[in-house]
């Protein structure tokens, strides 16, 4: 066998073997979305860079997407940047090989992450960039050098990347300066995504057998596959119902329970930790305590979070939110966090909590307050004072807090997650308060609702938040009105109740239909945060087992699962063009 054919069955291996990763992580449509998106970015960067030869921000952007979202988004980040902006450089044999390096540039980033818990600074982040710029020409280059012969391999290979060297290093100084530049506020920017939609890329045990991808036999197969997927991802089929008789958001949430306990994104979908907690508290609001709510044969949703609560309390900013919510639960459950599933998460929590609050996010500091306070931690405790006393410092000029620090962006969830930790900490007539409530009042809409951003569309999770931080400040939730004789908020979230019981998340969105429910029914029934514990009511908690027939219950739903994903399809067709002796593309587009 001749070091060409060698060389490219290799190569079709790994990429195959990094895409059936990416797919097997069953990625949400809001997870496509997001890797098409910064796909699309490294393909913009590279474009518009073109004039300077070597020198292009595409690998600091893959290396931060790898870094933020971890290895299998990182990868197909990486490998679709490269096959989509070949076709405005041209494809070749050279094409498989940057999507191998570039593919790798995204592991590389979430390895960094892994090995250092997230914690990576301005320098060393940009010193990885400079070295993924050498090693992506030691494989480009290694991959034009065997592409034409395999004579004297390596004496040619030594002497093609010494020629090349110069050009490398430019690649290399351009990642650093652009890291330099914009990569901090890209992470920041990645990782306030990730927070905010818990994109899990290890879910869990599945609740039932999950349907297989289709194969792709070929790359005509795979196009004509990839062309079906995104026409389902474009027509956004309406989320089955999953039962006939939820009709109501908690039975709707009670019939979408999985036999694990937990919940998913979508009725059969796998269960997932940050749709289970929202779903936990949202039932816990309405007076179902989470220790109850069970499928008949299946463990409660209690029993679920149990099962997650180990390794809670890293460094990671999104582990610190995964316990602050799981302390919530808990403590709503009616169970002492001080001692569940053997951990204190109470002292795990405090360990988190810094001079200068948790780490340097008000988010995740408001939340840390109320979960303290769900805990029954007193007001005057220290840790809550400095907390509530660096979050305050945090407040916006215009009222309002940005998930970060100040000087972020407002917006209204986490203006109103902040006023509900502020008033949970003894602070109900600060100024910060009356401040933030104004900047809520500001920004609602003429139909009642709230957006997650000023002068944007209202959704059902912001207003809801603002209808909690109103609840907290003792206002009634029918009279949050933008003007007398409005369309109140409350009013508006009751309009986004579909037949299935399920709430919608906008009058055009029906995505993660679990989450938004469970996060809405805090709001619907006029509570706030810290919840009080609920009640057993084990008969009244159990929701019916009437069976899902075939058809639906792994049906696609707008959350992305049922079919391969159109950004996995058409690399795919591009290997089985290699393994099948095709070749590298020679297409073109306009």
């Amino acid at each position: 066998m001749s070091w060409q054919l060698a060389s490219f069955g290799l190569l079709a291996l790994a990429l195959l073997a990094g895409f059936v990763w990416y797919e097997r992580s069953h990625p949400s449509a809001r997870v496509l979305a997001l890797v098409g998106t910064l796909a699309a970015l490294a393909v913009l960067g590279r474009i518009a860079f073109a004039a300077v030869p070597n020198v292009k921000p595409t690998t600091d952007i893959v290396l931060s997407a790898g870094y933020v979202f971890g290895g299998a988004p990182g990868f197909a980040v990486g490998a679709v940047a490269a096959l989509a902006s070949n076709f405005f450089f041209t494809q070749g044999p050279w094409t498989p090989w940057q999507m191998a390096a570039w593919g790798g540039v995204g592991v590389v980033g979430a390895t960094l992450a892994k090995l250092s818990r997230g914690r990576l600074g301005r320098i060393p982040l940009a010193v990885a960039c400079g070295l993924c710029g050498l090693a992506f020409g030691v494989v480009v280059n290694f991959g034009s050098v065997v592409t034409v012969s395999d004579e004297d391999l390596w004496g040619r290979f030594l002497a093609y990347q010494s020629t090349s060297l110069p050009w490398d290093l430019a690649h290399a100084a351009g990642n650093v300066v652009f890291f330099l530049l914009f990569g901090p506020a890209l992470i920041r920017i990645l990782r306030r995504f990730r927070t905010r939609f818990e994109f899990s890329w290890s879910t869990g045990p599945p609740a039932g057998p999950a349907p297989a991808p289709p194969a792709a036999r070929g790359g005509l197969a795979a196009l004509l596959l990839g062309a079906v997927a995104l026409a389902g991802f474009a027509a956004a089929p309406v989320l089955p119902q999953a039962r006939a008789a939820a009709t109501t958001p908690v039975g709707y949430l009670l019939a979408a329970q999985n036999r694990d306990g937990g919940f998913g994104g979508a009725p059969g979908q796998r269960s997932v930790d940050l749709f289970s907690g929202w779903a936990a508290l949202g039932l816990a609001a309405q007076g179902r305590n989470p220790a109850d709510v069970r499928r008949h044969g299946g463990r409660t949703l209690l029993d679920y979070t149990r099962a997650h609560a180990s390794g809670l309390g890293g460094e990671d900013p999104s582990s610190v939110g995964d316990l602050e919510r799981t302390i919530m639960v808990v403590a709503a459950a009616g169970q002492d966090p001080r001692a569940f599933a053997g951990q204190d998460l109470v002292q795990a929590l405090r360990s988190q909590v810094t001079s200068s609050g948790v780490l340097e996010q008000s988010n995740l500091t408001a939340f840390a307050i109320l979960a303290l306070r769900a805990a029954r931690v007193p007001r005057a405790d220290p840790d809550i004072a400095r907390a509530a006393g660096w979050l305050a410092s945090q407040q916006n000029r215009d009222g309002g807090w940005s998930f970060a620090t100040r000087g972020g962006g407002s917006d209204v969830d986490d203006t109103a997650a902040a006023v509900q930790a502020l008033i949970a900490a003894g602070r109900r007539a600060a100024p910060q308060t009356a401040r933030a409530l104004v900047f809520l009042r500001r920004q609602q809409n003429p139909d009642g609702g709230f957006p997650l951003l000023p002068d944007s569309g209202s959704n059902a999770q912001s207003t809801g938040w603002a209808l909690q931080a109103f609840a907290a400040a003792g206002t009634r939730p029918s009279s949050v009105r933008r003007r007398p004789g409005g369309r109140s908020a409350l009013a508006y979230l009751r309009s986004l109740v579909a037949p299935s019981g399920a709430v919608q998340f906008s009058r055009t969105s029906r995505q993660t239909p679990v989450w938004t429910t469970g996060t809405a029914l805090v709001a619907l029934a006029g509570s706030s945060f810290p919840l009080p514990p609920a009640q057993r009511t084990r008969s009244r908690a159990t929701a019916p087992t009437a069976p899902a027939s075939k058809s639906s219950a792994h049906a696609p739903t707008d959350d992305g699962g049922g079919f391969p994903t159109a950004a996995v399809i058409v690399p795919l067709a591009v290997v089985a063009g290699l393994a099948g002796g095709v070749g590298a593309l020679r297409a073109r587009r306009r």
